[in-house]
């Protein structure tokens, strides 16, 4: 399991709202820094894991893989009826509440419950 937090810079709630594209907001390049890599042993429940993401330590988001819409599962076996996965093969499923934009100088904090932490800085282009 790898975590990867998407850094909005273009309006994706506004995109959402009006149906465009959501191109924009999470496919530029930096648009998703990963952490390294958590093994299975290190996550007992992959279906009860808390995610969460601070910009500039306030807290914008915190969810669990249990308020998933589709179970990890579930979304593998769909997902591979169309697709081939491959080892480092990443599947991006959304984002919890709390979207917002981020600006240059901004420090974003993200982990996976108490298993990984990671913290980059936001650059201008």
């Amino acid at each position: 399991m790898l975590l990867c937090m998407h850094i909005i810079f273009f309006p994706q709630d506004k995109a959402i709202e009006t149906g465009r594209p959501w191109t924009f907001g999470k496919g530029f390049d930096t648009a998703c820094p990963v952490s390294r890599f958590v093994s299975l042993d290190e996550v007992k429940d992959p279906g009860n894991v808390n995610i969460w993401c601070k910009v500039n330590g306030k807290e914008v988001q915190n969810a669990n893989t249990s308020d998933l819409a589709f179970s990890i599962p579930e979304m593998i076996a769909h997902i591979t009826k169309y697709i081939t996965l491959e080892p480092d093969d990443l599947i991006l499923t959304g984002s919890p509440p709390g979207i917002g934009p981020v600006y240059p100088g901004d420090i974003i904090d993200a982990g996976l419950a108490d298993i990984l932490t990671m913290r980059f800085p936001v650059k201008s282009a």
